[in-house]
């Protein structure tokens, strides 16, 4: 049974930083495109970042670009976000995805986790 657990959400000041987690189980992980989305109330979920098998490859949102990074540790089968320079607009539940292929990077995932709550005060 595959499953993808983030932490590392909590309420942060704008301008602060913040670093999610995934941790995956039950899934070959080196075989996954991880991505990270986020939801916030009232709003459709919208996609921040994919990270391609061997982390070779980024992609990002334009709303988070030069902020967030993505990167991956396929030994941990964890996949992080760090967040700069965060805004009250990046509060939001961010969730991790999984997916076999890299084509449409920021859709049709297969996998997702909960989310974590992130919060950022003005």
């Amino acid at each position: 049974q595959v499953r993808l657990v983030e932490s590392g959400g909590r309420l942060v000041q704008a301008g602060g930083s913040l670093r999610l987690s995934c941790a995956a189980s039950g899934l070959t992980f080196r075989s996954y495109v991880m991505g990270w989305f986020r939801q916030a109330p009232g709003k459709e979920r919208e996609f921040v970042a994919a990270i391609s098998w061997n982390g070779g490859r980024t992609y990002y949102a334009d709303s988070v670009k030069g902020r967030f990074t993505i990167s991956r540790d396929n030994a941990k089968n964890t996949a992080d976000l760090q967040m700069n320079s965060l805004k009250p607009e990046d509060t939001a539940v961010y969730s991790c995805a999984a997916k076999i292929d890299l084509a449409s990077y920021a859709s049709n995932y297969a996998y997702w986790g909960q989310g974590t709550q992130v919060t950022v005060s003005s």
